[in-house]
């Protein structure tokens, strides 16, 4: 159920390499795909080679995404180095420059691994490629814990998923082996092949034709060893207190790792593994963590499989939408343009103080991510704007943004997911969260002092 055959085209037979196309899995560790692709090279005696692209074309390209994904460059070669797996990593900086490096590559492979995946790019090169790239295109789950095709139908909550995840979670809540390859890579490195240092990320980065306005997360750096610093943290300081502390933000008990799961830099897999290491050696319980890294994040990718990779509000449940369609013409207190929203000209110090964590950080904290997509609701035109405004501030701001886990937190919001709440005006029965509401839950002040005081600090440090 983990692996897929995408095509009809054969393994190639003369060929000089298996190839691996890491597309949102990049990582060397706890990777089914590259699991796979390294079993594959084995029985065909050849070596194998670790393909990672970045373009300038992917939508909102821009300096804080390039940059967190350029960080990691370096520490991946090492690592597949020290295995003795090729590695290429292909920088098209403009629109201009070519854009065949996969088919090139693929041209000598005797196969095309790559990883399932039903959002964004990567949904769209799965549809796309295999019938163009002439050899056989296998997609791995190495994103989810339980495969998503072990799913034959869309789930519609948390508790329809629930028990069929707990039921197969024995057979795939295991490590993934430890890759051995039989012969080494030892090719001459590829003409397509950009060299990525510590030293010269910036300079990479200012050269590709991208959106240079949004800032790289200077707090949250990307690639291998500072996800595993981020989930040692968490398991040392963290995980004892995050049940009863998750939904205050300003106590600092969440893990902190959303972007290094989007982008691949670690997996769920490793994570719930340490976790569940951690809470039987310290007699700690951490059903609530496994439940929103396991049960909560893999009903959004069965949403994202049997939905499709463009998120909809017509995708909602039909309560909501009956909803939406009555209340419609419902009158705002307060319409917002969405560049107001964009730049957080509310008069919400709440809502403001969100707003500008995605600014700083690339992120909002989940508890209060709900409040401020409801707020966006209430000051949209119309549910569409909202939705619109949402997504776009998501993919184009978020370290953790256009992931399937992003796409259902914003139609949670709408009620995806969730159930019909009590009616009011503009929201109908879809569930609401009021100012007055978060400050009895939380510390909302000091969240506020907390996001103005970071930034205060980030505008010292960027004055000359």
């Amino acid at each position: 159920m983990r692996v897929r055959q995408l095509n009809d085209a054969a393994i190639r037979t003369a060929a000089s390499y298996v190839l691996y196309w890491s597309q949102m899995n990049r990582r060397v560790e706890s990777n089914h795909a590259l699991a796979y692709s390294a079993r594959l090279a084995n029985e065909l005696e050849l070596p194998l080679l670790f393909y990672e692209g970045l373009t300038c074309t992917y939508p909102f390209a821009n300096d804080r995404l390039h940059t967190f994904i350029l960080e990691a460059v370096p520490e991946t070669g090492r690592r597949l180095a020290d295995l003795g797996i090729g590695y290429v990593f292909p920088l098209r900086r403009r629109r201009s420059d070519p854009d065949d490096a996969l088919y090139r590559l693929a041209r000598d492979a005797a196969a095309v691994v790559t990883d399932e995946y039903p959002s964004f790019v990567a949904a769209a090169h799965n549809e796309r490629v295999p019938a163009r790239i002439g050899v056989a295109f296998i997609a791995v789950d190495s994103s989810c814990i339980v495969p998503m095709n072990c799913f034959e139908k869309r789930e519609y909550a948390a508790r329809t998923i629930r028990p069929k995840i707990h039921r197969l979670l024995p057979e795939n809540l295991r490590a993934v082996t430890r890759i051995v390859v039989k012969r080494r890579w030892r090719c001459p490195q590829s003409l397509v092949h950009t060299t990525v240092t510590c030293d010269n990320v910036g300079s990479l980065v200012a050269a590709c034709e991208i959106d240079h306005t949004v800032a790289p997360v200077s707090s949250i750096l990307g690639g291998r060893a500072a996800a595993e610093k981020c989930l040692r943290d968490f398991l040392r300081h963290k995980l004892s207190r995050y049940a009863r502390e998750k939904n205050e933000p300003a106590a600092h008990a969440t893990s902190g790792l959303s972007p290094y799961l989007h982008f691949g830099q670690l997996s769920s897999l490793e994570i719930a593994l340490a976790v569940k290491a951690c809470a039987a050696r310290r007699r700690l319980i951490a059903d609530e963590f496994l439940e929103e890294l396991i049960v909560r994040r893999e009903l959004a990718f069965n949403f994202a499989r049997f939905a499709g990779p463009a998120p909809s509000l017509s995708q909602l449940p039909d309560w909501a939408l009956a909803t939406m369609k009555k209340h419609a013409r419902d009158k705002r207190p307060y319409v917002y343009a969405r560049d107001h929203l964009v730049r957080a000209q509310t008069d919400d110090s709440l809502w403001i103080a969100t707003q500008k964590q995605m600014f700083i950080e690339g992120r909002i904290h989940g508890y209060y991510r709900m409040y401020w997509g409801r707020k966006i609701i209430e000051w949209s035109p119309t549910y569409q704007d909202a939705f619109d405004t949402m997504v776009q501030i998501h993919d184009r701001y978020a370290l953790d943004g256009r992931d399937p886990n992003t796409y259902a937190s914003i139609l949670w919001c709408f009620g995806l997911h969730d159930g019909p709440w009590p009616e009011r005006s503009v929201f109908g029965t879809i569930r609401y969260m009021s100012l007055d509401g978060m400050k009895r839950k939380a510390a909302v002040d000091s969240y506020i002092r907390e996001i103005q005081y970071i930034r205060e600090i980030q505008q010292l440090e960027r004055t000359p």
